[in-house]
């Protein structure tokens, strides 16, 4: 397995994201709690308006946070490149989602010069219970 290391820590990674998005609402209530060699922790803050009939936190949502984790990752690990990409997110919806904050981990898969591919987990109950999981892929600026 490779090892990774970050070039940003956790709190260079969330002043960057205040500078890149000011006044981002949504963007405002995730934050990057922990980062570690090809490895991320974000949180997002409940609040009102991410559920969706049937009481459970949208699947809008749920994306939103994958793609953030994914690209708090890559950057965490290739430095303030703000141009980095999505370029691929497949989501697997495993479980609703009950109201309350959200946490993804996020793995770093594969670092190369051109593209990074991350694997990202979400849950709001327990890690045990993920409510869901994705593979995004970011393409690097060159």
């Amino acid at each position: 397995m490779a090892i990774f290391t970050p070039k940003l820590d956790v709190d260079e990674l969330n002043a960057l994201f205040r500078r890149a998005f000011p006044g981002a609402g949504q963007a405002q209530t995730i934050l990057v709690t922990s980062v570690m060699p090809g490895r991320i922790a974000m949180t997002g803050a409940y609040r009102e308006g991410l559920l969706r009939p049937g009481g459970v936190i949208s699947g809008p949502t749920l994306m939103s946070l994958a793609d953030s984790a994914a690209y708090a990752l890559v950057l965490a690990h290739i430095g303030d490149q703000l141009m980095a990409v999505t370029s691929q997110l497949n989501m697997s919806f495993l479980r609703g989602a009950p109201p309350g904050d959200m946490h993804a981990e996020a793995e770093l898969l594969r670092l190369g010069r051109r593209l990074a591919v991350c694997d990202i987990r979400i849950w709001t109950e327990s890690p045990d219970r993920l409510a869901a999981q994705a593979n995004v892929t970011y393409a690097i600026p060159g």
